[in-house]
């Protein structure tokens, strides 16, 4: 019996469950999901119990979430790969039993350095799943129920990192640190057993998965990863170390940059001769749709987590409220982004995706630059208003990016689109962060101010508007890319496959 006649190949499972059959497997994928993004973000809730417990500095304990970055990142870029060689089913099942392992790791362990590699392998997993979704949502469904599906994955998603870090708060509180890791745990299990229900063996278009395949680009993967690393590296340097180290690492991450772009440019011309397949297509931007929505997914990264980042800080440095009522603060406008997300992803059946996008930049930037209005004898409630007005953005670009990006692909070109806009859109947020921590320090330095003083002040919350006005602008450049999103040819109809 060949892998495609396998009673979970997909043809078998389409035909055991019927029409049903592609939302089932959008669950399946999504539980997996929400463990990956839950074990991104709840992990600093953690981070103050961590640093005490193992006696960390604020630069090694700043390696739990920088070590899970640079491995979601860059692990992004094998998803096909894994997915040609192995099927979905395999691919996504390795991951959850890494996950899991990892947050078992994490929790139990006495030593740092096995907190930091269970992070690293956790970042792995979490890398390689997240591109999944939306291979399975270009590929399974009608273009006409695609923004549909992408709602209803984006609002459960969402939910994770919205919820996650309340539960987390009460948790730590209760049983310490370690229970923080463990809460992927349950999720991992639940997908586990839907995997062994819902995702076939075969990979993507339906075929058998061909483990004597072309080779992974190993060399590629280095230069990315010591590309990222470098950056990172380089631009935490630029803010609390050496201007000369940090423009060394800047620089030889710029290097591995042009070595990467080089090599996987001779292997897309020739893969015969070496074995293997570059990790990035480069011919993926050679359609417009998809050159312009790489851009908007790197901006909107930089602005999303740089925003994330400089959201709490701003309410508890700048407006001096505490930890707790920050998140009681945040939570609604998380519920509003769930909800935003289903009502947008069914307008994007019926409406085009450069629209929705440009609409959803636009209340983002709108968002940020109202954050000058709020002064320290304001109302809370102007806080939560702008929040919320932020989120309903988020909520407009979330599920139309994707499809705005790669509807216009060929089909065997989509898990190589998927795992490029995943991986452009983290290593902007990755920027963003330590951008806005550049930004907001060089502008408390102009006007004389520093977070270390403990009272808060006008000249104070001034740095932190110019950093979001900084945000807003940044948002309104990703519009011009956005409207570009336009359809220039005819939508391929979907076919019956994932």
């Amino acid at each position: 019996m060949t892998q495609a006649e396998h009673p979970t190949s997909l043809a078998a499972l389409r035909s055991r469950y019927g029409v049903r059959y592609r939302w089932l497997l959008l669950l399946a994928v999504m539980v997996g999901t929400m463990a990956s993004i839950m074990s991104s973000t709840i992990v600093n809730v953690a981070i103050p119990g961590m640093s005490q417990h193992f006696a960390l500095g604020q630069e090694r304990a700043q390696w739990v979430t920088s070590g899970f970055m640079v491995a979601m990142t860059v692990s992004m870029l094998t998803t096909p790969w894994l997915l040609a060689r192995y099927g979905y089913r395999h691919t996504y099942e390795a991951c959850m039993w890494l996950l899991m392992a990892g947050g078992m790791v994490g929790g139990f362990s006495n030593d740092f350095s096995l907190v930091l590699a269970a992070r690293v392998a956790e970042g792995l997993a979490a890398g390689i799943v997240q591109p999944i979704p939306a291979i399975i949502i270009l590929r399974a469904f009608e273009p006409n129920e695609q923004g549909r599906a992408s709602g209803i994955f984006g609002m459960g998603v969402v939910l994770a990192p919205a919820i996650g870090p309340s539960i987390g708060g009460v948790l730590v509180d209760w049983f310490g640190w370690r229970s923080i890791f463990f809460m992927v745990v349950p999720f991992c299990l639940a997908s586990l057993w839907l995997a062994r229900k819902f995702v076939p063996v075969t990979s993507p278009g339906g075929a058998a998965a061909n483990r004597d395949g072309a080779g992974l680009d190993w060399r590629g993967l280095l230069l990315a990863s010591a590309g990222t690393l470098c950056l990172l590296n380089g631009l935490v340097q630029l803010r609390s170390g050496s201007a000369q180290v940090a423009g060394g690492l800047i620089a030889v991450a710029l290097l591995a940059l042009a070595g990467f772009l080089a090599l996987q440019w001779r292997l897309l011309h020739r893969p015969a001769s070496s074995g293997r397949e570059p990790l990035m297509n480069l011919r993926l931007f050679a359609h417009w749709q998809f050159a312009m929505g790489s851009i908007v997914a790197f901006i909107y990264g930089t602005a999303l987590f740089g925003s994330t980042y400089l959201l709490p800080v701003y309410m508890q440095m700048g407006l001096k409220l505490s930890p707790s009522y920050v998140g009681t603060i945040l939570l609604p406008a998380g519920f509003v982004l769930a909800m935003s997300i289903a009502i947008v992803g069914r307008l994007a059946d019926r409406h085009p995706t450069y629209r929705l996008v440009s609409i959803g930049l636009a209340l983002l930037a709108a968002s940020f630059g109202l954050m000058v209005t709020v002064q320290l004898n304001s109302s809370i409630w102007l806080l939560v208003a702008w929040a919320i007005l932020g989120r309903i953005g988020l909520g407009f670009i979330l599920p139309s990016l994707n499809l705005g990006s790669m509807r216009g692909l060929p089909h065997a070109l989509i898990p190589q689109g998927s795992s490029v806009i995943s991986f452009l859109r983290m290593l902007g947020g990755a920027v963003g962060v330590s951008l806005c921590g550049i930004a907001l320090e060089w502008r408390l330095a102009a006007h004389g101010d520093a977070l270390g003083n403990p009272a808060s002040s006008p000249a104070r919350l001034a740095a932190f508007n110019e950093v979001f006005v900084g945000l807003a602008v940044l948002c309104a450049l990703a519009m011009v890319a956005a409207w570009q999103l336009r359809e220039r040819q005819p939508r391929q109809p979907a076919r019956k496959d994932t």
